[in-house]
């Protein structure tokens, strides 16, 4: 078959990509930037699109000629574009889709994704299922609890990154929030048993593994499996979880969001028996999967990293910010040295302290929105570069002073080197 995948870049994406790759299909697949998934698979046709913008119909159908069954793994958890991506956009996807002659869509919403939970994410996923099951196309919905892989993202990051912590692992309120956890590659198996095949037309499945957990039991296992020893929790009430959510959505990038939180709260357990059954297989344990995949140093570096990778980027964005507050209000006699030492005029010091506080300001609030830390790690290492140059050609004693002011700059270099690296989660 020819498949028209989205989302094929992301966590479960790419698990479905290998799969439908597996079973020798034809697979378009659909991301914003394809980057080096060229390289990852060159088998695949990659179709640059933002979904966020893929509104229009008409646009959609030479994309959808030939196709057979459309894959939509597309979604995100917060951001204005939500609604776009999980509706507006599936929307003409599948009008098109309909006049072309496609014979049936996938569509992997979540388990969480009910009227009772009051979140925009539930909203605008219960809106695209609505929106393919009246499309006139052969469709089937599945809803999967927490999914988890060899890698991790979102959620099972986050699961990793609390496993990961030293002394004692933060617990929401008592912790008994229900998952019934699936492997990717068993949600990717399904999928690839469902797409094309008339049996599961009409269907709304629950993708679960075999054991409902706790929350709790997540997080000792997975820090056991990390090698991390054993588990000791904190409770931490749900009015300050709650308030860390609202922070992470100020913030934008934080490990916890209002969305995640009340997604996990809502409840993520089902019927294993009755899926099962519906698809024909038994997905594996968490504990099978976790045997059968023991835990690398880099899973351990992840984990530990995972709460400094945000501390990092807050600690870089306040550092441009003082030194922007610092050199317009505290840097004149400062940068009087350093003119002088160039032997500029002394009229020019005012204006290179201000457009220096200004370029430092504008660094911060590139390093607070770079999301995946490239281009944002190249203006600070240039920046860096470039004031130590400046200041220890003009002031070469500096690189005497015992406080090392200049000296400094190395480590810092370091620590824009590190963000740069472990700051793109994907």
């Amino acid at each position: 078959m020819r498949i028209m995948l989205l989302g094929a870049g992301g966590f479960i994406g790419r698990y479905v990509l290998s799969e439908l790759l597996a079973a020798k299909h034809e697979v378009v697949g659909v991301v914003r930037s394809p980057g080096n998934l060229p390289a990852a698979f060159p088998q695949v046709h990659f179709l640059p699109l933002d979904l966020v913008r893929a509104t229009d119909q008409e646009a959609w159908r030479p994309y959808v000629a030939g196709i057979d069954c459309i894959i939509n793994a597309a979604g995100i958890l917060k951001g204005a574009g939500m609604e776009a991506v999980h509706a507006r956009m599936p929307e003409a996807l599948y009008r098109a889709a309909l006049q072309a002659g496609v014979t049936h869509a996938v569509l992997i919403s979540a388990v969480s994704a009910r009227k009772d939970v009051a979140t925009d994410y539930s909203v605008t996923k219960l809106a695209g299922e609505e929106i393919l099951r009246s499309s006139g196309l052969g469709w089937t919905i599945l809803r999967p609890s927490l999914v988890y892989g060899d890698g991790s993202y979102g959620g099972t990051s986050l699961l990793r990154g609390m496993a990961g912590l030293p002394f004692f692992i933060p617990l929401p309120g008592k912790g008994e929030f229900a998952f019934t956890p699936i492997h990717a590659q068993d949600l990717a198996r399904s999928v690839g048993l469902i797409c094309g095949n008339n049996e599961f037309h009409g269907q709304t499945l629950e993708p679960i593994g075999p054991e409902t957990l706790g929350l709790k039991d997540l997080l000792a296992r997975y820090r056991a499996w990390l090698g991390f020893g054993r588990a000791r929790f904190l409770s931490v009430p749900m009015p300050f979880m709650r308030l860390l959510g609202r922070v992470g959505d100020i913030a934008s990038d934080g490990p916890v969001s209002t969305n995640s939180l009340m997604q996990m709260v809502a409840g993520n357990a089902g019927n294993s028996i009755a899926y099962a059954r519906s698809i024909g297989f038994a997905p594996r344990s968490l504990n099978d999967a976790l045997l059968a995949r023991p835990a690398q140093v880099q899973d351990r570096w992840q984990a530990k990293l995972f709460f400094i990778a945000p501390a990092v980027k807050a600690m870089l964005v306040f550092l441009w910010l003082a030194s922007a507050w610092l050199g317009l209000f505290h840097g004149s006699e400062a940068t009087r040295s350093v003119v002088a030492g160039l032997g500029l005029p002394q009229m020019w010091a005012d204006p290179l302290r201000i457009s220096g506080s200004l370029l430092d300001l504008a660094v911060a609030l590139l390093v607070l929105f770079d999301k995946n830390a490239r281009w944002s790690s190249l203006a600070q290492f240039f920046v860096v570069i470039g004031y130590t140059v400046v200041i220890g050609t003009a002031l070469p004693s500096v690189w005497l002073d015992p406080l090392g002011p200049l000296l400094k700059n190395f480590p810092i270099l370091l620590l824009v080197a590190v963000h740069g690296v472990i700051g793109d989660k994907r």
